[in-house]
This record gives C-alpha cells, sequence and structure tokens, in this order.
C-alpha cells in the first residue's frame, strides 16, 4: 500500500516508539477518543448554547481522534488520501442523482 506523508508519520511514530496494537484495541481507543473530543465540544459550546470555540482542548483531542483513527488507517493498509477522494465521487454522483450525499 501506497500511504500519504501523515500516514508515514504516524507508522513511523509508532514503530519507533513500540507502539503497535491490534485493531480491536485502536477501534476501542478511537471511540474513546471520540468521546473525549464529544465533551470538549459539549463543554465548549454550554450544551449548545454557546457558539463552539475551538480551543486548544479541543484541537488536541481533535489531534488524537486524528491519530486513531491514521492507526486503523494503516493496519487495514487503506490510503486515505485516496479513500477521500473516492468518497468524495461518491458524494457528488449522490448529490447530482439524489440532490443530497446521504445514502437514504
Amino acid at each position: 500500500m501506497e500511504r500519504n506523508s501523515i500516514q508515514e508519520l504516524v507508522k513511523d511514530f509508532v514503530l519507533k516508539n513500540k507502539y503497535e496494537t491490534t485493531i480491536e484495541i485502536r477501534m476501542l481507543d478511537l471511540l474513546s477518543e471520540l468521546g473525549e473530543l464529544s465533551k470538549e465540544l459539549i463543554i465548549s459550546s454550554n450544551y449548545g448554547k454557546l457558539e463552539i470555540s475551538t480551543e486548544e482542548k479541543i484541537k488536541d483531542e481533535f489531534g488524537d481522534v486524528l491519530f486513531s483513527l491514521i492507526c486503523i488507517a494503516n493496519l487495514l493498509e487503506i490510503n486515505m488520501e485516496q479513500q477521500i477522494i473516492k468518497t468524495l465521487d461518491k458524494y457528488k454522483k449522490r448529490l447530482i442523482t439524489k440532490g443530497r450525499i446521504s445514502s437514504n
């Protein structure tokens, strides 16, 4: 698999720091990090009462989510750049045929 530079950066970090684990553990980590990001967004917006400000905590949690997602893509040998291009093409076709990007 050919990875983009961000995926290579994460792969090198994981290998150098002996941070390899199973895809199941990476998935649990991703879900945990998504929960932490959600919590920070809720706190920042005071449960939807305020406009969200992109505070450092939110940026940090977003980075953690991204790291976990990239680790999963690497384990599955998915080139994230190629996949997002493919997904955007799919959404464009849906917009043309259905007027929306959702599959329903």
